[in-house]
């Protein structure tokens, strides 16, 4: 398999104090959902302002990992979590620790677009209303600055007041992505963003993260180890609830440490 490699990439990951400051640390996380143990002592850092992706075969843990890291896996019934995630050092488990607080902070993409039943405008706006926005003219510079975030303004700025089911699927998913950006977030969490978008959507989505590490720390779920070769810094590779492998992109792909992990970026299983 030939894969294009992304050569701007971390040399020391698993030491992000000596080069990158870590903006997540796990440290013995273990999640069950009933008595499936569905992540299995996590222990790794993940730097800001990279791109870090998470790759692996279905099943293996990864929407479930990324979903901890707001605290979204909590939704489901019959979560248990053990160990701790720090969030710019303050563990996002602590009962102190608001959760409303958390998801501002740390934003989330999802596989499908799913933008409000609502026009353009107030799909953007909805978030910075709820935060006390209200002045019209402060509302106005946040949609703009949000779409050319999104890099999907001068697509639709004649079309702000229109439905946003009327734009493309891949528009939909960038305005989702403006959205996110709306509520000033540090992280951006992305499961599987361009799953359900076409090549060249994908594209775009992809030519617009590397665009947005720029000011944001990035962790994208992908089952696209290609897209994870182009556009991340890092790749962590997920195996039955486990992290077998994680380092700077390029190493993985093109000198895996473990034997599972050039056998699945080779295709032999996944």
């Amino acid at each position: 398999m030939e894969l294009t490699i992304n050569r701007q990439v971390v040399e020391k990951y698993q030491t992000p104090s000596e080069q990158l400051k870590p903006v997540f640390t796990v440290n013995h996380l273990n999640l069950w959902y009933g008595q499936d143990h569905a992540l299995k002592d996590l222990k790794f850092d993940i730097p800001e302002k990279q791109v870090t992706a998470i790759i692996g075969p279905s099943g293996c843990g990864k929407s479930t990992f990324i979903k901890t890291l707001n605290r979204m896996v909590e939704m489901v019934q019959g979560v248990r979590i053990s160990g701790e995630i720090k969030y710019r050092e303050k563990n996002i488990f602590d009962p102190k620790y608001r959760v409303e607080e958390l998801r501002t902070l740390v934003g989330m993409v999802f596989q499908k677009p799913n933008p409000f039943p609502k026009s353009i405008y107030e799909n953007i706006a909805y978030g910075p209303r709820i935060h006390g926005i209200k002045n019209k003219k402060v509302l106005d510079q946040v949609v703009e600055k949000s779409l050319r975030g999104a890099a999907i303004w001068d697509e639709v700025k004649d079309r702000l007041n229109e439905n946003a089911y009327g734009l493309s699927g891949g528009q939909q998913q960038r305005l989702c992505i403006a959205r996110c950006l709306a509520i000033e977030p540090d992280v951006i969490l992305m499961d599987e963003p361009t799953s359900a978008l076409d090549p060249v959507s994908t594209l775009k989505v992809e030519e617009l993260i590397q665009e947005l590490k720029k000011e944001y720390s990035i962790v994208i779920v992908t089952h696209n180890m290609q897209q994870a070769a182009r556009i991340s810094d890092c790749t962590a590779f997920f195996l039955n609830g486990e992290v077998i492998e994680y380092t700077n992109t390029s190493k993985l792909f093109s000198h895996p440490s473990d034997k599972r992990t050039e056998d699945y970026i080779t295709g032999r299983f996944g």
